[in-house]
């Protein structure tokens, strides 16, 4: 059984708020454009280990 939630935290307002400025600083940078907007850059794929990434 969950506990019913409360008021969220500064921290977790915080974080929220950073996402939506992330996401709106990708739309705006990419508009106009068809793709959505990832927040998250993916995980290398296979056919990635040529690309050198830094972390």
């Amino acid at each position: 059984m969950s506990k019913p939630r409360g008021q969220p935290t500064p921290e977790e307002i915080k974080e929220k708020q950073d996402l939506e400025d992330a996401l709106e600083e990708g739309l705006e940078e990419t508009f106009p454009g068809s793709d959505p907007v990832n927040v998250i850059q993916p995980a290398p794929s296979r056919g990635d280990g040529h690309v050198k990434r830094s972390e």
